[in-house]
């Protein structure tokens, strides 16, 4: 705070600029990344003043740190130096909510490479570690999850009822007073890609300035036997957001409704049929599991019938 309040410095609401003060937290997360010098590369979103970067420099082959901010990207680049191993980006880690910036991604493959280069025998591994601005964790541990990259850990400190929603199984809810039930799309998703568990509460005495909600520390480590069963990671993508965007309907009325352009009634409740789901079931009734296959057997039917000759002859050409 003394550091702020010498250079006449306030945190910006508008980037949830929350900024860690309890030095044992951060040590906490930086001890669960379990970091290898001469093998992790490691994603930093939010770099703030430094404070982070500069313990996961010491632990890891290098570190990609990303400031929205230029005001902190100064005071992070002063804070640290000429460390080597640290790349400090003054850019928005995200493209659109459903990408991550090209220049991020660049910048952390160029690191994976030279690690790779360096040491044929050992495949690099990137880690995100950091403290997630709020407005933007989601899509950064969402699209991370679901990208190409040789990610081999997450451990991030999050709003604490977002970690509850993305460690939540079918018929769960958040603390009392949370609002309704937290398992939906984005617990569907997470799980189809990662195991997700939950290994802190933090209140919010330990950020300055201090946030309404609590926080948690969250840890996702790849699971890719589940997301090898994905038929298509886009499509399933899509499909998970459609069908809780009404979760209270039941399936069949979603199902007919999203796909009625791909597929009639009746070869919906076919495809239903097929796979032992009931028509009057809801989404929100089905695990990551179920709903992984049920979205493979749409991927696969609107797929079938985009391939039969029916569906590539026209009118005129019957004639």
């Amino acid at each position: 705070m003394s550091l702020f309040k010498r250079h006449g410095l306030h945190p910006r609401t508008d980037l949830g600029q929350n900024f860690l003060i309890d030095l044992n937290i951060l040590d906490f997360v930086v001890k669960e990344a379990h970091l290898e010098k001469d093998r992790d590369v490691v994603l930093e979103v939010g770099a703030g003043t430094g404070g982070m970067t500069a313990f996961l420099s010491d632990g890891a082959a290098a570190v990609i740190s990303v400031e929205v901010d230029k005001t902190m990207f100064a005071m992070a680049s002063e804070a640290l130096g000429e460390r080597e191993n640290v790349t400090l980006l003054q850019t928005d880690a995200l493209k659109n909510k459903n990408k991550i910036s090209p220049i991020v991604l660049e910048a952390v493959q160029a690191e994976l490479d030279k690690l790779a280069a360096r040491n044929p025998e050992e495949p690099p591994r990137l880690k995100l570690v950091a403290n997630l601005p709020y407005n933007i964790a989601t899509p950064i541990i969402s699209n991370l999850a679901g990208s190409d990259l040789p990610w081999s850990r997450m451990v991030a400190m999050i709003q604490y009822e977002l970690a509850q929603r993305m460690a939540a199984r079918p018929g769960e809810a958040g603390d009392a007073g949370g609002g309704g039930g937290s398992y939906g799309a984005l617990s569907a998703w997470v799980q189809n890609l990662a195991g997700v568990k939950i290994l802190k509460k933090i209140p919010p005495s330990v950020f300055w300035p201090r946030p309404g909600v609590d926080s948690a520390v969250i840890r996702l480590n790849p699971n890719p036997r589940a997301r090898d069963q994905i038929a298509d990671l886009r499509f399933f993508q899509d499909f998970l957001r459609r069908m809780f965007h009404h979760r209270r309907k039941l399936m069949r009325g979603v199902l007919c409704g999203m796909y009625r352009q791909q597929l009639d009634k009746p070869e919906v409740d076919a495809v239903l049929a097929a796979e032992g789901y009931e028509p009057n079931a809801r989404a929100e009734a089905f695990d990551p599991t179920q709903l992984r296959e049920l979205g493979n057997a749409f991927y696969h039917a609107i797929e079938a019938k985009n391939a039969s000759p029916s569906a590539s002859t026209s009118p005129d050409e019957e004639e």
